[in-house]
């Protein structure tokens, strides 16, 4: 399809919608939409399919990357694997949907979850309705007309009512701060932006930077290849047992056949996720009762341990302390080399006070000849030279460095859009002192723009299926609501806002979250202003109070009609 410009626009699955025509008789795609949906993974998918196959609206959705998945269409590194378990990673809006998909493995891998949005996008037509290799390069509230001026990053323009922010909260990398990066002659890969065609490491010299979730599920599978894999680890992390496998035909059956309870059960817990028999509290029991009943969840595997051992582990020390030490204590039985035990033991901060990362044989790999973990609190990094890395007085020669340094969280993808709300305040100066919002959804200043996964809402500790889908749906009825009542805008009041940040701050303050230096509290990114940037009250307590709102009448948010025309 040829644009006003006479570009080829990379419109997949079809015409943009109401397109009109120039005078040259070529297609020209409609530039002014009801919604403008930015992200095709998870978030993105589901609002354009609400919006447009549901409710009709008139939608684009923009996407940097060449087609859907959003962080899956990125981050395809070898291990690459979803943390939930799959039959609570997708989607529930519709049960026939869940009926005629079927996963091959208990946690998906990130070619099926691929697939899976693939799927989506072709089941419901969503294709047609994106423009992708369309990065957002900034994005204006036009307080004269009402409407949000998008522009991308190769000159194009667009605008709509309504914005949709679907970009995820882990989908802007860290950008690496080594000095001499470039001077190195080897190749460079980044998790993050990983080569669509694989990467073969066999015979090679590895280095791989960090022992985050990523630097952890690809570490055993790149030193299966690797000639020799120098890991270099800066903060040692509570990893526990992933637990995958094979999905069983007669479990998945059973979950299909029971899936509406599922998720009413689902919906029920803190995080979303059908993990229901945490006891009260670790120091309650006896010390077998307490033993056995992490011997069992570290059995189960994901994030059971977590979530469905002992209900206190995120706000008592004595109780996050009893479970530290039982995966301490693991970490010590499966690393032969007690020097090497000690290094990746953590002690530094309270566990899950960092996303816990799941893993498969991610210990024993440091039991392998061709593994060497280096410690970067006492070896740091000097730069990286022409043949390597230099730790300490050490140049160590490599043919690939791997970068697995993480995430800007939360903030990160939507400060990287350039938004600009009323009066022309960039979102930058909006949180210069932290981000503020109200429910995680809406800003004050910013109208009109709905965020999915926002910072201050549940996000990385909820499910994200039920988030997104839950944002779209409150967000078409808000949609509905104006329309039916002649009203063209949409913003929280400071004073809700203001509340909402109390709120989640004292929230936090009674948590153990604020002991680690974490992403979610913006710490691994200097400068960063530090809060915490999820709100912790779990998914039930924040869907009550977001419900509650509404039906007052959209309580804290301020709607307005068009301001008269002047004569």
């Amino acid at each position: 399809m040829q644009s006003a410009h006479g570009s080829t626009e990379n419109y997949r699955g079809g015409t943009v919608p109401s397109s009109t025509h120039g005078q040259n008789g070529d297609a020209t795609p409609q530039k002014d939409f009801d919604v403008i949906v930015v992200g095709a993974g998870f978030a993105g998918l589901y609002a354009v399919h609400k919006y447009r196959n549901i409710e009709g609206l008139a939608v684009l959705g923009l996407d940097a990357a060449t087609d859907v998945g959003g962080t899956w269409y990125w981050n395809r590194y070898p291990g690459a694997r979803c943390d939930v378990e799959s039959y609570n990673y997708s989607y529930s809006f519709d049960p026939e949907l869940v009926q005629d998909w079927n996963w091959s493995e208990r946690f998906a891998g990130q070619p099926e979850i691929l697939r899976y949005l693939n799927h989506v996008a072709d089941r419901y037509d969503l294709r047609r309705s994106y423009l992708f290799e369309k990065q957002v390069s900034s994005g204006t509230f036009d307080e004269e007309r009402n409407r949000w001026v998008i522009e991308t990053k190769d000159g194009d323009t667009y605008t709509a009512q309504f914005l949709h922010s679907g970009v995820g909260f882990l989908s802007a990398a860290k950008e690496p701060a080594f000095e001499g990066l470039q001077d190195f002659t080897g190749n460079v890969y980044r998790t993050s932006h990983w080569p669509h065609e694989g990467v073969d490491f066999t015979g090679r010299r590895v280095a791989v930077i960090g022992t985050g979730s990523s630097g952890i599920q690809l570490i055993p599978l790149v030193a299966q290849e690797a000639r020799a894999l120098t890991v270099f680890q800066r903060t040692p992390n509570y990893a526990t047992p992933l637990g995958n496998g094979v999905m069983d035909p007669e479990f998945q059956a059973q979950i299909k056949a029971n899936h509406a309870t599922l998720i009413e059960r689902s919906r029920r817990t803190y995080a979303g996720i059908p993990y229901d028999t945490a006891q009260p509290s670790a120091v309650a029991v006896s010390d077998e009762e307490r033993i056995a009943t992490f011997e069992e969840k570290w059995r189960q595997g994901g994030f059971r341990l977590c979530f469905d051992s002992f209900a206190d582990l995120a706000f008592n020390p004595e109780s996050n302390e009893l479970a530290a030490e039982f995966i301490r204590a693991k970490i010590r039985q499966r690393v032969t080399d007690p020097a090497v035990a000690d290094l990746l033991t953590p002690r530094d901060h309270p566990y899950a006070t960092k996303r816990p990362p799941l893993e498969t044989n991610y210990y024993e790999t440091y039991n392998r000849e061709n593994v060497e973990l280096i410690d970067l609190r006492t070896t740091p990094i000097v730069r990286i030279t022409e043949n390597g890395i230099q730790a300490g007085d050490v140049e160590y020669e490599f043919d690939d460095i791997i970068l697995a340094t993480g995430f800007d969280a939360l903030t990160g993808p939507l400060l990287r859009m350039n938004l600009r709300g009323r009066g022309g305040v960039p979102l930058a100066e909006h949180w210069e002192h932290g981000a503020r919002t109200y429910f995680g959804r809406m800003m004050h200043q910013f109208p009109n723009l709905v965020m999915a996964l926002g910072p201050q809402s549940p996000s990385a500790l909820y499910s994200i299926p039920f988030a997104v889908q839950d944002t779209a749906d409150w967000t078409a009825d808000l949609i509905r609501h104006m329309r039916e009542n002649g009203l063209e805008t949409v913003e929280p009041s400071a004073e809700a806002e203001d509340g909402w940040d109390r709120q989640t701050r004292e929230i936090a303050s009674y948590t153990l979250l604020p002991h680690a230096n974490s992403w979610y509290m913006g710490a691994n990114i200097p400068g960063k202003p530090r809060a915490c940037l999820v709100y912790l009250g779990g998914g039930p307590a924040y869907n009550e109070l977001i419900d509650k709102a509404t039906a007052n009448g959209y309580e804290g948010f301020e709607l307005r009609a068009a301001a008269p025309a002047i004569p």
